[in-house]
């Protein structure tokens, strides 16, 4: 169970949001098999992923984040509701590729860096918004921070961590975000700078026992802050039997008469949970007639 906390200055100029991801990125690297640098980088994905999902304002609003470095690693994608539960998939779930210059899991070498982070926001309307802007890093947070900055022109700090055993179990996974709207004052930012500076890396403050209140409001500090809202998170798929029989009608009539000649069952499987829909032949033949 991963939990959200979201906090605000007292002159509400600044928010927080601050996300222990440990049990949601651990589901990840169950369902996808994920080797460590891609658990590492598909879980930051979907941490930030969350918490932009939580920040959207309609009930059924998404969020879909996606990366596309040309690294090994391939295309990555993460999408949100507005609750904050997400779903994810990677192009290449096993990546080996030695630790970078710190010692620590290269995430850039293994998503790259030559492409792009797209932000789709489908919120009920005609067209869904998209956002889009070169990788910075590919280490994630930077370029999340940069989507921000160029797209929604809103000053943000983004923090993302995850941290994997030997074994490529997750011993710590979150996240945090610092928006910073436009009347807040010079004295304001200055205080965020220094609270920032002297931050450890976030699987630090979750391995010494913090918890993603205290980090919230820690990333606040000196602006009185308050805990504002809070929500409990998961890795959620909402594939079905429905959705999937619509993806089948939308191949067209001939598409699927043809599949339902050759005489045997087909199964879709869902990238997002590997969740298999299996179809007869007469099945595939009623879907055809709803073409």
């Amino acid at each position: 169970m991963a939990i959200l906390k979201r906090a605000i200055s007292k002159d509400a100029s600044v928010v927080s949001y601050a996300l222990d991801a440990t049990d949601m990125v651990a589901e990840i690297e169950r369902i996808h098999e994920t080797s460590a640098v891609v658990t590492a980088a598909l879980g930051r994905l979907a941490i930030a992923a969350s918490m932009m999902g939580y920040g959207l304002k309609g009930e059924k609003d998404t969020i879909t984040l996606r990366v596309d470095g040309k690294g090994p690693a391939g295309q990555l994608v993460a999408v949100a509701d507005s609750h904050g539960n997400v779903k994810c998939d990677v192009e290449h779930p096993i990546v080996e590729i030695p630790l970078n210059a710190h010692g620590k899991l290269d995430v850039g070498g293994a998503v790259g860096t030559d492409g792009m982070l797209s932000v789709v926001k489908d919120l009920g309307l005609k067209e869904p918004y998209v956002g889009m802007c070169p990788l910075v890093s590919g280490e994630i947070a930077e370029d999340i921070a940069s989507y921000f900055a160029t797209s929604e022109q809103t000053p943000t700090v983004c923090g993302l961590g995850v941290l994997v055993n030997p074994d490529l179990h997750v011993k710590a996974a979150g996240g945090y975000l610092i928006q910073v709207l436009p009347f807040a004052s010079d004295a304001c930012i200055d205080q965020l700078e220094k609270n920032i500076q002297g931050l450890p890396h976030v699987t630090k403050l979750l391995t010494d026992g913090m918890t993603p209140d205290q980090i919230a409001l820690r990333l606040l500090d000196g602006l009185e802050p308050n805990l504002l809202d809070e929500a409990t998170v998961s890795y959620h798929c909402d594939c079905s039997q429905e959705r999937t029989e619509r993806v089948l009608v939308s191949l067209g009539k001939q598409e699927l008469e043809q599949m339902a000649a050759d005489g045997e069952d087909i199964t879709v499987t869902c990238h997002f949970c590997h969740k298999q829909y299996t179809f007869t032949p007469d099945e595939l033949r009623k879907l055809a007639k709803k073409s």
